[in-house]
C-alpha cells in the first residue's frame, strides 16, 4: 500500500473556489486576496476549521538552534536542515516552510492546480518553527547525530515537531532533502553564477512511469536514498574533524562551530514512511549508524534480500490506521535471532501523526483529511520522541535519564499497542491458501 497523500489545505482551496470560481481580476490570484472580501473569507474559515495552530516546542533542557546546509550546488550534492543545541540567546524565528515552490510542489504531489498551492503558500507561508535561525552552536560536549529521511512527496523541512525535540534533548538532527524525485520539491543551482544570484532550479517529484511497476522504481529511489543519507554523514563528519567545506547557501552559521562536537561511535538514523523504508537500507549498507528508527514504514520499496543483511537494532513506531498486514509481515521478516527489534503501534493515530501538518490545522480539516487521528497529535508525537530516546539511550550508550520511558520501547501504555494491530496471521493463512 502506498502511502497516504498529504491532503493540505484543498478543502479551503475548493471553499474558495465556489465563491470565485472564475474571472479572477488579475492573472494573480494572491493579489485578490488581499482585498477586504479575501480577509472575510478567510476569518470565517478560521473560525470553522479552527485557525492556525503551532508546532509545538522542544521539552528538553537544550534550545534549539536551526540552519539549512547545502555542499555542492549540483543535484549530486547534499540538502539538509539542521536542528542542534544552541546557546541560550534569542535569534529570528525560523521559516517552517521556506519557499513558495514547496507549496506548488504540494499540489503537484496531489494532482491539483497550482492556484491551489498558491493558495495554501498564502495561508501558511507565515508559519514559524521554534527554533532560533542560524543560532550560534552550544559548544564543550560532543553530541549523539541523528540523520533523518522524510516521507513520499515530503521535503526536509516538515518533521520539525520530531527535530526540534530530538535536538532540545541534546542530538543534532540532520534532515536530508533528497534528490530522488521523491520530495514534491527541491532545488539546487545550475552553475556558480546562479549560486551567486540565487537562482534557484527546481527539481519536481516524478509520477510513476505507465510502463514501470511501483516496485522498480521505487527500489532505485531508495537506494539512491540511503546514498544520500551516508553522503550527508560524510559531510557532517569531515565538518566534525576539520575540513573546510563551503555551505553553497547564504547563512551567517559557522560551519566551524560543529568541529570536534559529534560523537563518532553515536551516530543514527531515523524516517517516516519511504523514509523508514529508507532507514532499513542504509542499516544494512552503512555500520556507521548505530541503530535506526522506522516511523510507520512503508516496506515496498526494499528487496527480499536484505531481511538478512540489517544486524543493527531497529525499532518499528507505526501508526494504527497505516499499517497493513502485507507490511507487517515484511517488517516481521527482519526479526532474527539475537538482534534487537522492537516494535509498538499508536493507538488512533494516522500516518500524518509524524508530520508536522497534524499540528498546524484545526480538527476539523484535521479529521476530514486524515491528518489527525483520534488521539490527542500532542500525545501521539509525544509518545513517539519518549519511546525514541529511550531507545536511543539503549543502543548509542548514552548517560542520559531516557531509561524512564524504557516502558515504552515495549508499549506499555494506554496509548500503545504492543507490536501490531494489523491481523498478520490472518493474511499469511489467505496466502498460503
Amino acid at each position: 500500500m502506498a502511502p497516504y497523500k498529504l491532503p493540505v489545505f484543498f478543502c479551503l482551496c475548493g471553499c474558495l473556489v465556489q465563491v470565485y470560481p472564475f474571472g479572477w481580476p488579475d492573472a494573480d490570484p494572491i493579489n485578490h486576496m488581499k482585498s477586504t472580501e479575501w480577509y472575510k473569507i478567510q476569518n470565517l474559515m478560521s473560525t470553522v476549521f479552527g485557525g492556525k495552530h503551532q508546532i509545538p516546542k522542544g521539552k528538553g533542557s537544550y534550545s534549539v538552534g536551526c540552519t539549512d546546509l547545502m555542499f555542492d550546488f549540483t543535484t549530486k550534492g547534499s540538502l539538509m536542515r539542521l536542528y542542534y543545541p544552541s546557546q541560550d540567546v534569542e535569534y529570528h524565528d525560523t521559516v517552517w516552510i521556506p519557499n513558495k515552490e514547496y507549496f506548488l510542489g504540494l499540489s503537484n504531489f496531489l494532482g491539483t492546480h497550482r492556484i491551489m498551492g498558491k493558495f495554501i503558500a498564502y495561508y501558511f507561508g507565515s508559519m514559524k518553527t521554534p527554533a532560533n535561525w542560524n543560532a550560534p552552536l552550544r559548544t564543550g560536549e560532543r553530541y549523539p547525530l541523528i540523520i533523518f529521511s522524510h516521507g513520499l512527496g515530503a521535503f526536509r523541512t516538515i518533521y520539525s515537531a520530531i527535530g526540534v525535540e530530538l535536538a532540545s534533548h541534546g542530538f543534532i538532527v540532520a534532515a536530508v532533502e533528497h534528490r530522488d524525485k521523491s520530495a514534491s520539491a527541491t532545488f539546487y543551482f545550475e552553475n556558480e553564477y546562479a549560486v551567486e544570484t540565487n537562482n534557484k532550479s527546481w527539481l519536481p517529484y516524478m509520477r510513476l512511469s505507465l510502463e514501470n511497476k511501483e516496485y522498480v522504481q521505487r527500489h532505485e529511489q531508495v537506494l539512491q536514498r540511503a546514498e544520500e543519507c551516508s553522503k550527508a554523514l560524510n559531510l557532517i563528519l569531515d565538518i566534525n574533524g576539520g575540513k573546510t567545506v563551503k555551505n553553497v547557501l547564504d547563512s551567517t552559521f559557522d560551519l566551524q562551530q560543529l568541529k570536534d562536537t559529534i560523537d563518532k561511535n553515536k551516530i543514527a538514523i531515523m524516517g517516516h514512511s519511504f523514509g523508514g523504508a529508507t532507514v532499513i537500507q542504509s542499516l544494512s549498507e552503512d555500520e556507521r549508524f548505530r541503530c535506526g528508527i522506522a516511523l510507520d514504514a512503508w516496506m515496498l520499496p526494499l528487496s527480499e534480500e536484505l531481511y538478512s543483511r540489517v544486524p543493527q537494532p531497529l525499532f518499528f513506531i507505526n501508526s494504527e490506521r497505516f499499517q497493513t498486514a502485507e507490511n507487517v509481515i515484511k517488517m516481521r521478516k527482519f526479526y532474527l535471532p539475537d538482534k534487537e527489534r522492537k516494535m509498538i503501534t499508536i493507538k488512533g493515530s494516522v500516518h500524518q501523526n509524524f508530520p508536522d501538518f497534524t499540528f498546524v490545522t484545526g480538527k476539523l480539516l484535521g479529521y476530514m483529511f486524515s491528518l489527525k487521528g483520534d488521539i490527542d497529535s500532542d500525545v501521539a508525537i509525544d509518545l513517539s520522541n519518549k519511546a525514541s530516546l529511550a531507545f536511543l539511550q539503549k543502543h548509542l550508550g548514552l548517560q542520559r535519564n531516557f531509561n524512564q520511558w524504557d516502558p515504552l520501547i515495549e508499549g506499555e501504555d494506554i496509548n500503545l499497542i504492543p507490536d501490531s494491530n494489523a491481523d498478520s496471521v490472518t493474511y499469511l493463512s489467505e496466502c498460503l491458501e
